[in-house]
């Protein structure tokens, strides 16, 4: 399976005509936040695959200049706090940042997202007896602590998604909300059994069931 992930910036390639050209063959698209309602819609229009999507810190509403408010990218499907399977493939989602401002959408304190976590875990048991195996793609938008994050308040990464790995054990986890302005900049780290990728705009990913995965 071919994965295109996309996060935080609208990408030239992606939001243009050559869009079928170049990505006509993937066959999920995975959105990890802070990304315009309207570049998500224009992906699930042009390419005739799933596009699902968590939140960023950033998304909110809209309101059209018809003065419609959306919340929400038409046609796509959201991962927050479940999971979703794609053909074999596991993906649970869970957006937002660690919260800086107080009361502000899409940001979450520790305990929080350890709740959150809970509330999922059942699910990835079932996943665990039926599938034999708890989850494949963790999508996220903020990194978990320690890799990929930064020392400033706001992009600070997550404990808890560092004991979500250890658990649960997924082979991906993609995550934004970093920007990559020079190269150089490490972004994608093995942690356990995980591989951890900033898809920061995007990056194409491979998943195979049963066989070794390569980005």
């Amino acid at each position: 399976m071919k994965i295109l992930a996309l996060s935080d910036k609208v990408e030239r390639t992606v939001y243009s005509a050559q869009i079928k050209e170049l990505y006509g063959d993937v066959d999920l698209i995975i959105g990890c936040g802070d990304l315009p309602y309207y570049y998500l819609e224009y992906v699930v229009t042009m390419l005739p695959v799933p596009v699902a999507y968590v939140y960023g810190n950033h998304d909110k509403e809209q309101i059209l200049a018809s003065g419609r408010v959306i919340n929400a990218p038409s046609g796509c499907i959201s991962l927050e706090d479940r999971v979703v399977q794609f053909g074999d493939l596991l993906v649970a989602g869970l957006g937002g940042s660690i919260q800086y401002q107080p009361g502000a959408i899409h940001q979450y304190t520790e305990a929080e997202m350890q709740r959150r976590i809970l509330r999922l875990a059942p699910r990835l048991l079932w996943n665990r007896l039926r599938h034999g195996r708890y989850l494949d793609i963790l999508v996220t938008h903020s990194p978990p602590y320690g890799i990929h994050d930064e020392e400033d308040r706001a992009h600070r990464g997550f404990k808890s998604l560092l004991t979500f790995m250890q658990i649960f054990k997924p082979t991906y986890l993609l995550h934004g909300h970093v920007h990559i302005y020079r190269r150089g900049v490490q972004v994608e780290t093995r942690y356990g059994q995980t591989t951890v990728i900033n898809v920061y705009p995007r990056r194409v990913i491979y998943w195979n069931l049963g066989q070794d995965n390569e980005q």
